[in-house]
């Protein structure tokens, strides 16, 4: 038993988006996967994303990201021309788009990607359902979150 080692815990996770979670209410959530170009992919292993100001739009019945910024690398992208913030189609079961179009037309919410990660070599993206926050529900939100902390502060003191 002295001969085996533990494999080291890899995570999966590319990026999260931190912003979604302070300016939305997240409701329930889709696994998606994304159409990426090679160069694409060769960032996302070197985690050259950022999703904070991305979101879900319905075009002609398909899902598009708008907004994602994956940044070239010098070495992958010498003989083309990338676009950095084009538009990438996710891809989902035509279920799951009918109830995210139904939730977007009817109820007025939102489609807001969450996380990017990998999941058996292939990138996915989770998106969630999201109605907006007014300033006084992330006010709520910190205050308490802050109480929470402070109240962990207390018990660990005693």
């Amino acid at each position: 038993m002295a001969g085996k080692k533990k494999k080291p815990v890899k995570d999966n996770t590319i990026a999260l988006n931190k912003k979604s979670r302070h300016d939305f209410l997240l409701g329930e959530r889709f696994e998606a996967g994304l159409q990426l170009e090679g160069w694409e992919v060769k960032s996302l292993r070197e985690n050259r994303v950022q999703m904070k100001d991305s979101y879900v739009m319905i075009m002609k019945g398909e899902a598009f990201l708008v907004g994602c910024l994956i940044t070239p690398l010098k070495t992958s992208s010498t003989h083309i021309k990338p676009d950095p913030t084009r538009l990438r189609k996710l891809l989902l079961h035509r279920q799951e788009l009918n109830k995210l179009i139904g939730a977007v037309e009817r109820k007025g919410f939102t489609i807001v990607p969450t996380a990017m990660y990998w999941k058996h070599n292939r990138a996915k993206l989770e998106v969630s359902l999201a109605k907006g926050k007014q300033e006084h529900d992330k006010r709520a939100t910190e205050k308490t979150r802050d109480w929470q902390r402070d109240k962990q502060r207390i018990m660990k003191n005693k």
